[in-house]
């Protein structure tokens, strides 16, 4: 699976780049009998369907012109804008998050809790801080970066 994500990788980046695209995510997966190539693309000011049709197709091409098949067996294309609720995946996301509202799901619990959402106030290359509300009361936490199983922005209700 590894060598099918860096195959597609290399193929997608130059599509990306000429269009000033960034790659948010790619995957490569097993869903019941069914194989899915998705990419989560985005830029600034949101991507929209047209968009992303037009990477689909020109990496469709790309694809189909390679002897050998990189991917042999059956699979759906997807290409996708990565949401409100996009994944926090490099250091670029978490910078472009700061002050915005976020989700963290944690390896180990800090004071009692695996899962913390709330505005994204500091962050350094080992921790971030998270200002959050408990029982309508402002509060903050130092999460430290190698703690963190998963963050993404979230939608604050």
């Amino acid at each position: 699976m590894s060598s099918v994500i860096e195959t597609v990788r290399t193929l997608v980046m130059p599509i990306l780049n000429a269009n000033h695209f960034q790659l948010v995510d790619l995957e490569y997966q097993k869903e019941g009998k069914s194989w899915y190539l998705r990419l989560y693309i985005d830029k600034p000011g949101g991507i929209d369907i047209e968009e992303c049709a037009l990477v689909s197709e020109l990496l469709s091409e790309k694809l189909d012109g390679m002897d050998p098949d990189p991917i042999p067996q059956a699979y759906f294309l997807e290409v996708s804008s990565p949401g409100a609720e996009r994944p926090l995946k490099n250091e670029r996301d978490y910078q472009n998050a700061v002050d915005q509202y976020i989700h963290v799901s944690l390896y180990q619990a800090i004071n009692k809790a695996k899962v913390y959402e709330g505005h994204l106030r500091k962050l350094t290359d080992s921790e971030l801080e998270l200002e959050y509300k408990d029982r309508g009361r402002q509060k903050s936490v130092v999460i430290p970066r190698d703690n963190i199983a998963q963050a993404r922005l979230a939608i604050e209700f």
